[in-house]
């Protein structure tokens, strides 16, 4: 197998592209490698989408609050894939810290967890799931 086809080298080109979509504010961007059946547990309300028409009402109020260009990185990645289902973690900057500038004030990290299905040999998203360490 070459190692461009590794499906871990795939899984991260499709979070990358999808981080780079969520910075660019490219609503289809974004969505290109979801399934229609996803499902989203999310830190703001609502605490989980269903369906690919709820996952899309929650970057609306995302972009609200995101300016394009602002960060969106990824700070650490880690991916297991199978045969037909993956998952990757990751840590997340949001909003501070740009590569390309300096950091910008209530940025913060989160945790992101992407459940993958491959489907036809494509690697779909089937779950993400977004949380904050407590402060507690």
């Amino acid at each position: 197998m070459q190692q461009s086809r590794k499906p871990e080298n795939e899984i991260k080109a499709i979070i990358e592209a999808w981080a780079d979509a969520v910075r660019r504010h490219d609503l289809s961007g974004i969505l290109a490698h979801h399934e229609q059946d996803i499902l989203m547990f999310d830190v703001p309300p609502p605490l989980q989408s269903r369906g690919m028409d709820e996952y899309k009402k929650t970057w609306d109020l995302f972009f609200k609050y995101h300016k394009p260009s602002q960060a969106f990185d990824i700070e650490e990645l880690a991916i297991t894939a199978g045969k037909d289902v993956a998952f990757a973690a990751a840590i997340m900057r949001c909003g501070s810290d740009t590569l390309s500038g300096p950091p910008e004030e209530g940025g913060f990290l989160f945790r992101l967890t992407i459940g993958l299905r491959n489907v036809d040999g494509a690697w779909r998203i089937a779950h993400e799931h977004h949380s904050v360490p407590s402060t507690d």
